[in-house]
C-alpha cells in the first residue's frame, strides 16, 4: 500500500502552497512561523551538552518538577527563563490544572515576555523589584504582562502569582482544554495579537516534557494524565492525537519503498479521519493518477498513482500533516480552520492503494514536497499520540 502525489500535480502544489499559506498567514499569524520551534531547539548556548532540551524525553507518571535545581537548556531561553517556565508548571500543579493548561500558560509567557520576568520603565517602583528585564507596554508587568487590574506591582512581579491569576482565569473558562491554545489564551489575556500564541505551542510542549516528566505526551482519562494514549477525539497535552485507531503496517522509506513518505494505518471502509492537530486546511481534494485523470470515487489499485482523495493541514511550527486514500470527498475545505480530533474524512482505498487504510504524512518547515517529510512514527510518539503498533 503505498501514497504517491502525481508529479505533475506536485510540482503544481509546491508552487501553490506557497500562494496558500501567503494568504492564510495574513489571517491567521499560526501561519507565519514556519520552522520558528526548530530553528533554536536543541542549540547549545554555551551550557554543558548534557543540559541541552532533548526531544526524546520520557513520559514518567509522577511529573514531577523541580524548580531549584539545574535545569535545562535551550538556545532561546536560559537558566532563569526555564526556571520560570518550572514555576509556572509547579503552580499549576499545585492548583491540580491538568497538563495541557501548563502547556498553554507557557506558551503564553514565551509570547508575552520570552519567559521573563519583566519591570516597566513607566510603573513605578517595578524596576526595583528583582526582575530579568525592562519592558515599557502600558502598565504590563512580569511573565504574563499583566496590567494594573491583576493585582499590585509587587504581585505582578511574582512569577508564582502571575501564574496563579492566569490559571484562575483559564480554568473558569467553558471547555478551555478542548480549545486551540491561541483561543485559550486570548481569553485569558485579551491581546491585541490574538492569533500569536499558537506559534509557541510545540516548543511549550518541549519545555513542559522537559521539566515535567514528559506531562505534555498525556491525556487526561478518568481524572488522572495518562501517558502516550491520545487518539481520536482525546488530545494530549501538547495539542496532538493520533488520527485513527490501527497498527502501522508499512513504513516511512523503508529499503524496498524509498519513496513511502509516510506511513500506512490499516482501518476498515469509513472509520473517521482526525485532524492531528489544530491547523489550516490547504488542500482537500482528488489527487490525479499517474494518466492525470482525477477518478477518487472508486477503489485504486497498486501502480495507479496519487494520493486519491486527500487532505493537507498546515499546524503552528510550520508543521503539516496529510492524509491519503478517502473514500470520498473529504469534509473539509482549503482555509478552513480545524480542530485537534475533528473529523476530516473516512478511510477508503482510494488512488495508488492495494486495500483501504490511512496513508498519513507529517512534513517540516511548511514544505508539502517530497524534501519536507519526516518519520511520522517518532513525532507522533513524542506527542503523546503514537501510531497504535508503532512502538
Amino acid at each position: 500500500m503505498t501514497a504517491e502525489l502525481s508529479q505533475t500535480g506536485a510540482s503544481r502544489r509546491r508552487v501553490r502552497v506557497g500562494a496558500v499559506a501567503a494568504a492564510l498567514t495574513g489571517a491567521l499569524t499560526l501561519l507565519c512561523c514556519g520552522g520558528g520551534s526548530a530553528a533554536f531547539f536543541l542549540t547549545n548556548l554555551g551550557g554543558d551538552q548534557e543540559t541541552l532540551v532533548s526531544d526524546e524525553q520520557q513520559c514518567d507518571d509522577e511529573h514531577r518538577v523541580n524548580v531549584t535545581g539545574k535545569m535545562p537548556r535551550m538556545s532561546a531561553y536560559g537558566a532563569s527563563q526555564m526556571r520560570n517556565a518550572a514555576i509556572i508548571i509547579k503552580v499549576g500543579q499545585d492548583m491540580k490544572v491538568p497538563p495541557r493548561g501548563w502547556v498553554i500558560a507557557v506558551a503564553t509567557a514565551m509570547q508575552e515576555s520570552a519567559l521573563r520576568n519583566l519591570s516597566n520603565s513607566t510603573v513605578a517602583g517595578s524596576r526595583g523589584i528583582p526582575n530579568e528585564g525592562v519592558g515599557s507596554d502600558h502598565d504590563s508587568l512580569g511573565l504574563f504582562q499583566q496590567r494594573a487590574g491583576w493585582g499590585s506591582v509587587t504581585q505582578r512581579m511574582s512569577p508564582d502569582y502571575a501564574a496563579r491569576k492566569f490559571y484562575e482565569k483559564l480554568v473558569k473558562i467553558d471547555g478551555w482544554e478542548r480549545m486551540p491554545l491561541t483561543r485559550a489564551a486570548q481569553k485569558v489575556q485579551i491581546s491585541a495579537y490574538p492569533d500569536a500564541y499558537a506559534k509557541h505551542e510545540d516548543v511549550a510542549s518541549q519545555i513542559v516534557n522537559a521539566l515535567a516528566g514528559g506531562a505534555a505526551r498525556t491525556v487526561q482519562i478518568a481524572e488522572r494524565a495518562v501517558c502516550d494514549r491520545a487518539s481520536a477525539r482525546a488530545i494530549a497535552a501538547s495539542g496532538w492525537t493520533a488520527p485513527i485507531d490501527g497498527g502501522v503496517g508499512s513504513g516511512f522509506r523503508t529499503a524496498s519503498r524509498p519513496r513511502h513518505n509516510g506511513v500506512d494505518i490499516g482501518a476498515r471502509k469509513r472509520t473517521e479521519i482526525h485532524a492531528a492537530a489544530t491547523g489550516r486546511v490547504l488542500v482537500a481534494r482528488c489527487d490525479p493518477d499517474h494518466r492525470g485523470v482525477r477518478n477518487c470515487d472508486v477503489d485504486g489499485f497498486p501502480g495507479k498513482g496519487g494520493c486519491g482523495w486527500f487532505v493537507d493541514i498546515l499546524h503552528a511550527g510550520g508543521f503539516i500533516t496529510r492524509y491519503c486514500h478517502m473514500i470520498e470527498k473529504p469534509r473539509v475545505v482549503p482555509g478552513q480552520l480545524v480542530k485537534a480530533g475533528e473529523v476530516i474524512g473516512l478511510v477508503g482505498s482510494s488512488g495508488n492503494s492495494s486495500g483501504p487504510h490511512l496513508h498519513f504524512e507529517v512534513h517540516v518547515d511548511s514544505n508539502r514536497s517530497f524534501s519536507g517529510g519526516i518519520n511520522p512514527v517518532p513525532f507522533m510518539r513524542q506527542r503523546g499520540a503514537p501510531l497504535n503498533g508503532s512502538a
